[in-house]
């Protein structure tokens, strides 16, 4: 068995070492005006400085800096855009927080590139390698820590949802096969995403959610991106500005289920579950993590 699944629970970053044997935060950071939750949208570089620095006091070991709403229906913005947003971002920021992983999320080579080089750690890429030319030639030659998610098209289609013959097995053959494509090249410093809100229906979230433990047989740390999500507000018939609550209860089902990295809005109630979790597997809780 292990064989088949081999496991690697570390990522090498920048020249350090990060190990998920206990789950980390990470801190999202919007450097985007129309994202669809107002609270992580920074405009100024002061906002990014003051919200990055809350984050970190609360516990993120990691901010993720995106230009690029993803929201649906979010209108697409030009690469020298993006760019603008981001790049005077994770410079400051990695000036600022050296000891902080930075993340660049987005689904453009350019753009990642540019990122890494201006001293982001980690690609954040949404698009599973599908909606840029020549993304995991580039991470593997450039040996670039990378999160590989699951979506389905490009990023016009990445809202729309797909026929699933069952969407548990179907993203985690997905997964599973790039994950041997990379190792098979000598890549090994990934983490998993199983994209949620993208290419899937509610129900695909939450039947992806009720199986996570079942991604965490691919030998990768896992990464959620659950907080303050359709998948959530929509159910309660809300909205994202009251999507704490529902986002918190979902974390705790996550951690439980083997997540290795929440990605989130609001670090100090994330950390908080994680602590929660820590202190009841010390009781004896023994399938928690």
């Amino acid at each position: 068995m292990d064989e088949l699944f081999p496991s690697f629970q570390t990522l090498k970053v920048n020249q350090r070492l990060l190990d998920f044997r206990e789950p980390m935060v990470m801190g999202i950071l919007n450097a985007t005006p129309d994202s669809f939750y107002e609270g992580s949208r920074v405009r100024l570089m002061d906002e990014t400085l003051t919200l990055a620095h809350r984050m970190v006091q609360e516990g993120a070991k990691m901010l993720d800096i995106g230009g690029h709403s993803t929201r649906p229906g979010a209108a697409s913005v030009s690469l020298q855009e993006e760019l603008d947003r981001v790049i005077p971002c994770i410079e400051r920021l990695a000036a600022e927080f050296p000891d902080i992983v930075l993340s660049i999320d987005t689904y453009r080579l350019a753009l990642a590139q540019a990122a890494i080089a201006a001293g982001a750690g980690l690609w954040n890429d949404i698009g599973g390698g599908n909606m840029d030319e020549g993304v995991f030639d580039w991470v593997i030659e450039n040996q670039v820590p990378y999160i590989l998610s699951h979506s389905v098209g490009r990023f016009s289609e990445v809202h729309q949802i797909p026929e699933y013959s069952y969407v548990v097995q179907d993203v985690w053959m997905d997964l599973r096969s790039k994950l041997d494509y990379f190792r098979s090249r000598g890549h090994h410093d990934l983490l998993i995403d199983p994209g949620f809100g993208f290419s899937k229906s509610l129900d695909h979230n939450y039947a992806l959610l009720a199986s996570l433990n079942s991604f965490t047989r691919l030998g990768a740390p896992v990464i959620v991106g659950l907080s303050r999500k359709t998948m959530i507000w929509k159910y309660l018939e809300s909205d994202a500005d009251h999507a704490l609550n529902g986002t918190t209860a979902l974390h705790a089902i996550a951690i439980a289920q083997g997540a290795s990295i929440l990605r989130v809005h609001d670090v100090k109630e994330a950390v908080e579950v994680i602590a929660l979790g820590t202190k009841l597997k010390q009781h004896g809780l023994s399938n928690l993590y």
